[in-house]
C-alpha cells in the first residue's frame, strides 16, 4: 500500500528547522513566554507537519508561531508575510467557484490550495488576531473562511488593512485578483 503521508527528506527539514528558529527569534513579540526549544520539540515530534510548514514558507509565506493552545499545547503557525504570500495570489475562493467560472478561469481556488497544503484558511477572528500582531497586507488582501450564508449565495469574505485600519470585505466568491490570496494557519 502507497503511503498518502508527506514528509521532507532530512536535509531540507533540517533547513526549514533553521529558517523558522531564526524568524521566532526575530519577531520574539508575535509569542511572548513562548520558547523556541519548545516549539522544536514539538516539530520533532510531529515530522508531517513540517510538509506543511514547508509549503507555506515555498510560496511566500512566511509561517511562524503566533500562539500556543493551551488544551492541547499545539502551537499555532501563521503565514506572517508583510503582503499576501505571491505564491498564492490571483485565485478565487473555493472549487465551487473556479468550476463555475465559464472563462477566465484562475490557476486555483484558495481552499483547494490551503487543502493541498494540509492548512486552513484564516477565520475572521484569526486574520484580526495576525493584524494586532503588525501591519500586513498593505497593498494586497487574503482571503478568509466565509460563513455558510454568504458562500451559499455566491460571496466571499477578504480582508486587508488600509487607512490604518484592518477591514473585512466582500467580493463574488469566483473573483481573482493579482493581490489577493490567502493566508494560512496550521496548528503542531
Amino acid at each position: 500500500m502507497k503511503s498518502t503521508k508527506k514528509q521532507l527528506p532530512a536535509s531540507q527539514a533540517e533547513e526549514l528547522m533553521g529558517i523558522l528558529k531564526t524568524r521566532f527569534e526575530k519577531n520574539k513579540s508575535r509569542h511572548k513566554g513562548m520558547s523556541w526549544t519548545d516549539v522544536q520539540a514539538r516539530l520533532e515530534a510531529h515530522p508531517a507537519k513540517l510538509w506543511s510548514l514547508n509549503e507555506m514558507e515555498m510560496s511566500g509565506g512566511e509561517p511562524d508561531v503566533v500562539a500556543q493552545d493551551k488544551q492541547t499545547g499545539a502551537y499555532i503557525f501563521f503565514d506572517c508575510s508583510a503582503e499576501s504570500p505571491k505564491g498564492r495570489r490571483s485565485i478565487c475562493y473555493d472549487h465551487e467557484a473556479l468550476h463555475a467560472r465559464k472563462e477566465h478561469k484562475p490557476k486555483n481556488s484558495a481552499a483547494n490550495m490551503a487543502a493541498d497544503m494540509g492548512i486552513d484558511l484564516l477565520t475572521e477572528a484569526q486574520y484580526a488576531a495576525l493584524q494586532q500582531l503588525g501591519a500586513f497586507d498593505l497593498k494586497t488582501s487574503s482571503w478568509i473562511v466565509t460563513p455558510d450564508n454568504i458562500r451559499k449565495l455566491g460571496g466571499a469574505l477578504f480582508g486587508d488593512r488600509r487607512y490604518d485600519t484592518v477591514f473585512t470585505y466582500h467580493n463574488g466568491a469566483d473573483s481573482y485578483y493579482a493581490a489577493r490570496g490567502f493566508r494560512g494557519s496550521l496548528a503542531v
